[in-house]
């Protein structure tokens, strides 16, 4: 991969910004996590200058609306690029096991069957398990199950050819069971759902997920270089990154990024 470009970095609840997805860009080719909860994911890629025509894999971390419901916009607009003959090759889903259905059925409940039909034809699926690895774009992934006990989800690491490590994984705090994935990685993109003295306010403990502080302490904890905070709530989006960096840099001193929608990030 040589960089990331950032389509959202919002909450499921979040209005002013996007749902927190990216696309990784290899070549011509990129490589998609999540697609947010609806067709925003269309104009966010078209901003970005993302053709569909050169997105063949997609990956799923888990069911919840505001990951999985702009599946169904970008299975629709794929497909009727096959149909008119303009995309080549196969698009590749990967997801766990429980995804692979609900997809589907999403899919064939709101759009037509000239659009589902290339379900296992030229619209794959393969099932991630945990610890399951497969090289994408002449990358090395490895797929891991994080422990949610709200919904199953799947997170990764990825070997990029140029030697750096990233870790994903998800969008819940990291758990000490995740140490072989994340210990020794370059890149950190970890949720950060508030301040830490905004808990209170917006409840982040309660719905499994952590604070500024919290993600900046974790990544000081385990030395990691480089830290992407995201899946933030989006009430005061102008001064969401001097405000989130100001709180990091207490606790955390290496190289910390809150990005908007629609940066790039370089490694």
């Amino acid at each position: 991969m040589e960089n990331l470009i950032v389509l959202g970095t919002g909450n499921a609840q979040a209005v002013h910004c996007y749902n927190t997805c990216f696309a990784m860009k290899n070549g011509e080719e990129y490589f998609l996590t999540d697609a947010g909860g609806g067709n925003g994911i269309l104009l966010a890629l078209e901003n970005q200058n993302i053709p569909l025509e050169k997105i063949h894999h997609i990956f799923v971390s888990h069911a919840h609306n505001d990951h999985i419901l702009g599946m169904v916009w970008m299975i629709r607009m794929i497909a009727t690029s096959m149909n008119k003959s303009k995309y080549e090759g196969n698009l590749h889903i990967y997801c766990h096991y429980e995804l692979v259905e609900i997809i589907k059925t999403l899919s064939r409940l709101t759009i037509g069957k000239k659009f589902t039909a290339h379900f296992d034809s030229r619209i794959l699926f393969h099932v991630v398990e945990n610890g399951s690895q497969q090289e994408i774009l002449g990358d090395q992934f490895t797929f891991f199950d994080i422990g949610s006990t709200k919904e199953k989800q799947f997170g990764y690491q990825i070997r990029m050819k140029n030697g750096v490590l990233l870790a994903f994984p998800g969008d819940e705090p990291y758990r000490e069971t995740l140490l072989p994935y994340v210990q020794g990685v370059d890149w950190l993109l970890h949720e950060a759902f508030c301040l830490y003295d905004q808990r209170d306010i917006f409840k982040p403990y309660e719905k499994h997920h952590s604070t500024v502080m919290d993600a900046c302490k974790l990544a000081e904890g385990l030395n990691i270089p480089n830290l992407v905070l995201w899946h933030t709530e989006d009430k005061d989006l102008a001064h969401r990154k001097q405000k989130y960096t100001a709180e990091g840099q207490n606790y955390y001193h290496g190289n910390l990024l809150v990005p908007d929608d629609g940066e790039n990030i370089s490694f």
